[in-house]
Order: C-alpha cells, then sequence, then structure tokens
C-alpha cells in the first residue's frame, strides 16, 4: 500500500500522513501486537499537553535481568526530564559493578509512537545516521539530528517479536486470554 523504497517503518507511515489532516501521529508498529489501549493514551497524552513536543514515545522499567542483556530488547536511557538520552540492543547502562542486584532503574522501550505531524514528515527526509545504522534503531536518527523524544514511563509491558521464540510467547499469551462474550 506504500512505496517499497522506505528504509524505515517511520519513513513508511510518513508516506502516508502526508496525505492526512490531522496534528498528531501515532505508530504502533508490527512487531508490538500486545500494545495495551490505555498505552495509547499515554504517548498521545504528553503531546495534547505540550505544544512544543514533536516526538513521544513509552518505556517500562526492566523486570528481568534476562531482558537487560537480551539484544532483541531494546533499552533506553533517560534524563531527569524524561527525555531519551540514547537507545540501544546493549545493556544501558553498563553494569561496572556486575554484582548490583537489583540492577538501577533500566527501561525496555516499546515501538510505540507519537508525533506532530510536521516533525514526521520532517524526521522522514532526515539523512540516515550511523547510530541508526548501527544499532538499526530509527529513533536513533532524531537524537543524532538534535531532537528530543520525550518517553513515558508505563505500568504495561509489551513482547515485541523479533524471534521465532517471541512469536510463540505472544501465540501462548494470546491463547491463555479468555474468549470475550
Amino acid at each position: 500500500m506504500t512505496r517499497a523504497t522506505h528504509r524505515t517503518g517511520t519513513d513508511r507511515i510518513a508516506e502516508v500522513a502526508a496525505d492526512l489532516s490531522c496534528d498528531l501521529v501515532l505508530n504502533v508498529q508490527g512487531d508490538e501486537p500486545l500494545i495495551e489501549p490505555a498505552m495509547i493514551d499515554e504517548v498521545i497524552a504528553p503531546l495534547v499537553a505540550d505544544p512544543m513536543l514533536e516526538m513521544s514515545t513509552v518505556c517500562v522499567a526492566i523486570s528481568d535481568r534476562a531482558d537487560y542483556t537480551n539484544p532483541n530488547v531494546v533499552k533506553v536511557v533517560i534524563d531527569r526530564a524524561r527525555r531519551a538520552l540514547y537507545f540501544s540492543r546493549s545493556p544501558i547502562p553498563h553494569l561496572r559493578d556486575a554484582r548490583l542486584d537489583p540492577i538501577p532503574t533500566t527501561y525496555k522501550h516499546i515501538g510505540l509512537y507519537g508525533y506532530r505531524r510536521a516533525f514526521l514528515l520532517k524526521f522522514a527526509t532526515l539523512p540516515q545516521t550511523p547510530l541508526e545504522r548501527a544499532e538499526s534503531l530509527e529513533q536513533l536518527r532524531a537524537i543524532e539530528h538534535g531532537y528530543r523524544i520525550h518517553t513515558v514511563e508505563t505500568i504495561h509491558d509489551s513482547i515485541g517479536v523479533d524471534t521465532p521464540e517471541d512469536l510463540e510467547r505472544v501465540r501462548r499469551q494470546l491463547m491463555a486470554v479468555p474468549a470475550r462474550t
């Protein structure tokens, strides 16, 4: 339904947004099938509250040490104003003392983004950056170009589907949900 030449999913969303008449655009990445509806409200709320904010996303505190070391779980470190400092597939922050337990508050990034439409269209024209290519994380393009990403901590977790094992975990979780009547 969109051009096959897009570098990333965000670029694909921008193509669709170019023909929309709206102020805000929500991007639920396709590898996040278990997004809780409340998370949509959480990612949009800061954009509604602050007209200067251009982009937002959600994160959840990592509670499972295995997620901290898993390269398929994207981590984000944030500043005191809740702006993303960096996203990585590597364990961040690096724990110099590996005996720390529990680990300091470390966040798992969830593939859900809110954008101002005008920013999304601009973002899609920016050249990809070295960090974006190295980590294969398109949100690093925004940071490397000097834009801020507001993060919202949620209590909801999600399973990103990056491996066959992830797909099986999602299937098991969906099968465990009772049918609605």
